[in-house]
């Protein structure tokens, strides 16, 4: 069965959508992010990153992980991938082709986008938004994000999804990566075409489960 370590307010969402969408079974070992334990050697700590047994699996001391039999994988966007190439069907490419766009889009969302994305969701998490310096780091990412922004809405003009025209794993991966920036809706009214399609992807049945266990865990 599949192993997926990380709990589900972490990048590990994107692997438990996945593992939803794929009608996957799997174990879910919850850990936690080190930073959120006040003292996460302890040995009554909850298991976190810095947790031998954890650190065992990837020596990293990064989530999400997952085991799927003799395979041990870390990385959320290439685990995406992984499953989704593994299963088959719509989410993977259909041909050699279609691969490599999804692999495109992957990659460019984690070198182009994430980036960006990632200093506003650490703003908001360390409740920094309403200070001077939050709101520089929050204006800085946005303006950064305009390219790849307007990139996106051209190619979505004609396309309601990134690769065939179907929701693929790189949408999900990419939806995944923008979540952090949806505080900033101004930059989601000014591309419509962005807009209209992470609501798509959110809207599908697998998202909507991931984030119902989601919003159970503690912010």
């Amino acid at each position: 069965m599949l192993t997926i370590y990380g709990v589900y307010r972490s990048r590990a969402s994107r692997v438990y959508w996945m593992a939803n969408e794929l009608g996957l079974e799997f174990e879910s070992v919850p850990v936690l992010q080190a930073r959120r334990v006040d003292n996460p050697l302890s040995p009554d700590a909850p298991i976190n990153t810095l947790s031998p047994a954890f650190v065992a699996v990837n020596p990293m001391s990064l989530i999400p992980s997952i085991k799927d039999g003799d395979l041990v994988m870390h990385e959320s966007l290439a685990i995406t991938l992984y499953l989704a190439r593994k299963q088959g069907g719509a989410l993977a490419g259909k041909t050699v082709e279609e691969d490599g766009l999804l692999t495109m889009w992957t990659i460019w969302a984690a070198t182009e986008v994430e980036p960006e994305t990632v200093k506003v969701v650490y703003t908001y998490d360390y409740e920094r938004e309403n200070t001077e310096e939050g709101k520089a780091t929050i204006a800085v990412a946005c303006r950064s994000l305009k390219t790849p922004f307007a990139v996106l809405d051209a190619h979505l003009a004609d396309n309601d999804y990134l690769v065939g025209n179907r929701f693929t794993a790189a949408d999900l991966n990419l939806a995944e990566v923008l979540r952090y920036v949806q505080s900033e809706q101004a930059l989601f009214d000014a591309h419509p075409n962005v807009d209209a399609w992470i609501k798509r992807c959110q809207s599908r049945p697998a998202y909507i489960a991931m984030q119902a266990t989601r919003s159970q865990e503690p912010a």
